[in-house]
């Protein structure tokens, strides 16, 4: 049930974010024939001027902006105050044309020498509470009114000559048109905004686009509009049952489709919460938005980094999962998107390709380069289907649209490491740095252990080859394999297979003179020393789970038996028993095996098919009469096959070898 809970959350999701109104599926292009029937009008509607329609049209507007002015009465006053009184001398009688002429030229406007806000062929000029337009040719820059009110004095009385040249005429001529910044953007703002978005109608049964007819920009205009109109309608009915029906079953359907690929290629996920929810975000995220981006904007769905998906996942599942995923969380472009046929396909094969080889180019600037490739790879795929007519699209827009989707997904994979985190995931890249023997922690464990460090790698080849034979994952098994007796380092000298060091050192061995009990607990120490050295070492808990399961919940059966003989109480048995927990993963259970196989492989005393077939079910019937497979997530048909594997393993290891005739050498030969 607890698997179920995930998958409903994930279906209302996209039971909220699926479209609740009808689709036009035209799908067609300027310049081709119209493929579907005699397109009636059903309805009214106007027809939308196009985008590079409407911007022409707001640069013209933006281009005969009307500058605003506001006549200035106090300014005026002043100046004809300062006419009134200035000293004209023997030409007095010229004051009362000099007034005249300046309240001429105050009435026409007078503005600053610089005449910036005139390139306007009409201006607006207020003047007591009243705006009216006014021929920007008829107003005067300062300079201008100066030598017109010298010019008509002049004319009048030309005896004044001397006299008007001397007089301080200039300190009359003002500016008194002041620019109205505010008013004049708000005159913009408003013939911006009363651009009308249409250009003409259509009435209800006009005939649209005939069946075989060239799709013209006119008509393309027109469909465009239709479409717009449409789905302007449609909304009234958002909501409705069937609606919410249909979508609800298309909800289902993705939810069918990701719940069975998981279950028919490797069910275990279910059984691993970490990974189980890690790819339900990883689906859901990309999946809402294969059906969001492309009703929010066409254009948007190309700049998506779709192929961030298959990465994404790539780093904790298999490729026939992960491509199973990637697919049905791009499908909904193939319905939803423009172009869709065109579209799926080349983000498809791009996230493929882009898994393919960024197992090659996977560390620091060699993202780059697989970002690169992928970015070739669809283009050239969009070039396909554009030369073919499938999709439209600018090429240079096209490309970049795609370079950048590509170069996305260098950005945020390091999101990876983020879910690693929250999920407690260990990715394909951190299991090859784990298996790396040259790392820290394996270097100590082969200096203070060298024959455990041996045991653990034969263990690991060995493990390799079982996991490879059913499926499992290698790199995870191989890391388990590594570390799973790391424990043993702490207290090297209890293990059989380091008693090389005792020569060495001189010392007696370890279990000399101990009890069978001290010698079963110091043995059983080492799971537990283990998984503290995993923790201390910040190993991922999947390695802890290694150490723990290894053993499971056997018993130190040498030990135990010796106790038994020296007539010890079974019921003690507690005492024997290691502190782990019994296997659940096939790997967990492959490794128990392996190691099972591997130490005692040790006291085989032929080498034949037959003794290493006793061997191998001898060691697989023990665990299973102890019950150590009772939790294990291993088929009976998997079982079979990782028994034949570790018995062809044992024979290549152990394999006979031809005894070579010793040569006679004659001590002459040996002397020369």
């Amino acid at each position: 049930m607890k698997k179920f809970l995930p998958f409903l959350l994930v279906f209302v999701i996209l039971l909220l974010v699926l479209p609740r109104s009808a689709r036009l599926n035209y799908d067609y292009r300027k310049g081709t024939p119209w493929k579907y029937g005699t397109l009636v009008a059903p309805f009214d509607f106007p027809i939308l001027k196009t985008e590079d329609q409407l911007l022409e049209e707001r640069r013209k507007a933006s281009e005969q902006v009307v500058p605003y002015y506001r006549y200035r009465e106090d300014v005026v006053s002043g100046s004809l105050r300062s006419a009134e009184s200035l000293d004209l001398g023997d030409v007095a009688y010229m004051r009362p044309a000099l007034v005249s002429e300046l309240k001429t030229i105050y009435d026409k406007g007078v503005v600053d020498d610089d005449g910036m806000h005139l390139n306007s062929d009409v201006i607006y000029v207020q003047k007591d509470k009243r705006a009216a337009p006014m021929p920007a040719s008829e107003v005067y820059v300062i300079a201008d009114a100066k030598a017109e009110l010298t010019s008509v004095l002049l004319g009048a009385y030309p005896e004044a000559d001397s006299l008007l040249r001397t007089l301080p005429l200039q300190d009359l001529i003002v500016s008194n048109l002041a620019y109205d910044s505010q008013t004049t953007e708000q005159l913009s703002a408003s013939a911006l905004v009363n651009i009308s978005p249409t250009e003409g109608y259509v009435s209800a049964g006009q005939l649209i686009v005939s069946e075989g007819e060239i799709v013209t920009a006119e008509i393309a205009q027109m469909l465009a509009s239709y479409e717009k109109e449409y789905y302007s309608n449609m909304g009234v009915s958002k909501g409705g049952f069937l609606q919410w029906t249909g979508n609800a079953l298309i909800a289902l359907l993705f939810c069918f489709l990701l719940f069975n690929a998981v279950k028919l290629i490797n069910p275990t996920i279910f059984g691993d919460n970490g990974k189980f929810l890690y790819l339900l975000l990883v689906f859901t995220i990309f999946t809402v938005a294969s059906i969001v981006v492309p009703r929010t904007h066409a254009d948007y769905v190309c700049w998506m980094p779709f192929v961030l998906c298959a990465l994404l996942l790539e780093a904790y599942f298999d490729n026939k999962l992960v491509i199973m995923v990637y697919t049905i969380a791009l499908l909904p472009l193939l319905f939803y998107a423009d172009g869709g046929r065109a579209v799926f396909p080349i983000f498809l094969t791009g996230g493929v390709v882009s898994m393919l080889t960024f197992k090659f180019f996977n560390k620091g600037w060699r993202q780059f380069v697989n970002a690169f490739i992928t970015f070739a790879v669809m283009y050239v795929l969009f070039l396909a289907f554009r030369f073919t007519d499938m999709i439209g699209g600018n090429l240079l827009r096209m490309a970049v649209a795609l370079l950048v989707s590509a170069f996305l997904c260098v950005a945020f994979y390091p999101l990876t490491y983020l879910f690693e985190k929250i999920f407690n995931l260990v990715s394909v890249y951190r299991l090859g740095e784990l298996c790396d023997t040259s790392n820290s922690l394996l270097r100590e464990l082969e200096q203070k252990a060298p024959g455990t460090f041996q045991h653990s790698l034969q263990v690991m080849n060995m493990a390799d080859a079982v996991a490879g034979a059913i499926g499992a994952n290698v790199q995870l098994v191989r890391a388990g394999a590594l570390y799973h007796d790391i424990g043993k380092m702490l207290n090297p000298l209890c293990f059989v297979e380091n008693e090389s060091m005792l020569a060495a050192e001189g010392v007696k061995r370890y279990h000399q003179g101990l009890s069978p009990q001290q010698s079963a607990q110091d043995i059983i120490h080492h799971i537990t020393d283990g998984a503290e050295l995993s923790r201390r070492h910040r190993l991922p808990s999947v390695i802890t789970d290694f150490i723990l399961t290894h053993h499971g919940t056997s018993v130190v059966s040498y030990f135990y038996d010796l106790f038994l003989k020296d007539g010890g109480d079974a019921a003690e048995i507690g005492e024997f028993r290691y502190p782990g927990h019994k296997p659940v993963s096939r790997e967990q259970t492959i490794l128990m095996l392996c190691d099972s196989v591997e130490a005692a492989s040790r006291s085989l005393k032929e080498y034949t098919p037959e003794s290493f077939d006793r061997f191998v079910e001898g060691i697989v019937a023990g665990k299973m009469d102890e019950g150590q497979f009772s939790e294990a997530e291993l088929s009976v048909k998997d079982l079979g096959i990782v028994k034949a594997t570790l018995k062809n393993y044992l024979a290549q290891m152990y394999h006979g070898r031809i005894e070579y005739p010793k040569r006679k050498i004659k001590l002459t030969n040996i002397l020369k």
